[in-house]
């Protein structure tokens, strides 16, 4: 690989690591932000799900953006973004205030996360998966090693660090990239002259205001149903609201002209549609643990967010190395057997944390991390391979939208799953409850992973 492309990759990679580092250092904040804020697990919960909502609508909408406007511009507009709610939300008077400025944060660092794949398929050819692999670095690096940045910050500081950190990554990232992307060749006169409502058709609006009110209507109704402990007609009302506008939503997205998820794009092409679904999953799992792991050591071991942080370092150290094994390896075999061993480490794993109590040694722990770590670091570059095998590169913008609204959407439902087996505490008997349900989702990974080959099958058959 020639200097060009290193530069090109480490410039994108420091952008790009952003979103999976400021989704997994919250995850050691959750009882210090408890304490601050004076509020539940339940409520606190929203810190998670606001992140990642705004990453499932944002990223499929700066996919499409970047593939109209060009994706330099939407990239170092991220940065910017990303920047100034760094410094905000430090600042913020309430938690109301800073899951705004949360949401804020994560429009930003999606609009390079979804940019950046798009930007490292077009201009670098050659060893992709390689390529993938110095990626995964940056962003399953930085989601993994996260709780101990984390852990770290809070203990020395306090949890506006975990924000402020951004800001020498945001800089450095954008005197980079203003220098190594090459110029976009999409020209930008294809939106100008454009109104306001052309501009809101092309973008989707209707089909992002349904996904957004069908998602969070259908949240807050499951998860005040766990807190309160009763069903009352209001949760059974808000719930309702939520699964007609996600009715509506799916009929919107399969008429409109442009949609905000294209969803006709799966039936087209069924690979691209197992790539989706098996890292969804692959996601609801692995985050499932990485938010649960860290409260559990927290509010059941009593452990400080220091040594919380070095414990989970386990898994981010594996992670790490993995990915670029994990490149080698799918470059001469394809992604399926990676994909296939991650599964069955997810499994083992799952199993040895069910047999966990609240005395286990710390190896115990560290041994279920590296095996995480293990299978992400497989997981990553495996998926990202499969998608590119799997996407036609006219598409590849809206592709790694919906790749990224995928993962966005496995970490929604591992948050929502936490909420609802703890409700608003956190507990030893509900953390074994979660393991035994992880343990259900491993397998059907390792499933999964038996029919990819089937689904690509059927993919050269239509083409």
């Amino acid at each position: 690989m020639n200097t060009r492309n290193r530069w090109l990759m480490i410039s994108v990679g420091l952008g790009m690591l952003l979103n999976p580092l400021n989704s997994s250092m919250v995850s050691v904040a959750i009882p210090r932000l408890q304490n601050a804020f004076h509020l539940d697990f339940t409520v606190v919960s929203w810190i998670i799900f606001s992140f990642y909502i705004a990453s499932a609508i944002s990223n499929p909408v700066m996919g499409k953006a970047s593939d109209l406007f060009g994706r330099k511009k939407i990239f170092l507009i991220g940065l910017v973004v990303a920047f100034v709610s760094s410094i905000l939300a430090p600042l913020s008077p309430n938690f109301g205030w800073l899951i705004v400025f949360r949401i804020v944060q994560s429009i930003g660092t999606s609009m390079m996360l979804s940019v950046g794949m798009a930007i490292i398929r077009i201009h670098i050819t050659e060893k992709q998966a390689t390529a993938l692999s110095v990626l995964t670095i940056f962003q399953s690096g930085a989601a993994a090693i996260g709780p101990f940045i984390g852990g770290i910050l809070i203990h020395w500081w306090d949890w506006s660090a975990i924000f402020f950190v951004n800001i020498p990554f945001v800089v450095v990232s954008f005197l980079l990239c203003w220098r190594t992307i090459p110029k976009d060749e999409t020209p930008s006169s294809v939106a100008r002259g454009m109104s306001f409502r052309q501009w809101l058709a092309l973008i989707d609006a209707s089909g992002i205001i349904l996904f957004t009110v069908g998602l969070i209507a259908l949240l807050v109704g499951l998860l005040s149903v766990k807190s309160s402990g009763s069903i009352s007609f209001m949760n059974v009302i808000v719930g309702l609201i939520g699964l007609v506008a996600l009715g509506a939503f799916v009929r919107h997205e399969l008429q409109t002209k442009s949609p905000f998820i294209p969803l006709r794009t799966f039936a087209k092409y069924p690979a691209l549609t197992w790539v989706n679904v098996q890292f969804m999953v692959v996601n609801a799992l692995f985050y499932a643990l990485f938010f649960g792991i860290p409260s559990y050591l927290q509010t059941v071991r009593h452990v400080s967010e220091f040594h919380t942080g070095i414990l989970m370092l386990s898994l981010g150290l594996c992670s790490l190395i993995a990915s670029p094994l994990a490149g080698r390896w799918i470059d001469k075999s394809g992604p399926r057997p990676a994909l296939l061993v991650s599964a069955i480490l997810m499994t083992l794993g799952s199993v040895w944390i069910v047999t966990w109590n609240q005395t286990s040694p710390v190896i115990s722990v560290c041994l279920a991390l590296a095996a995480f770590g293990i299978s992400n670091g497989l997981n990553s570059v495996g998926m990202q391979a499969a998608l590119f095998k799997s996407s036609p590169k006219e598409i590849i913008g809206v592709a790694s939208g919906l790749f990224s609204t995928s993962r966005n959407l496995g970490a929604i439902l591992s948050s929502l799953l936490i909420s609802i087996v703890m409700g608003g505490t956190f507990s030893f008997a509900g953390f074994r409850e979660l393991g035994i349900i992880l343990t259900i989702i491993a397998l059907s990974l390792v499933l999964m992973s038996w029919r990819r080959r089937e689904s690509e099958e059927l993919q050269e058959t239509a083409v």
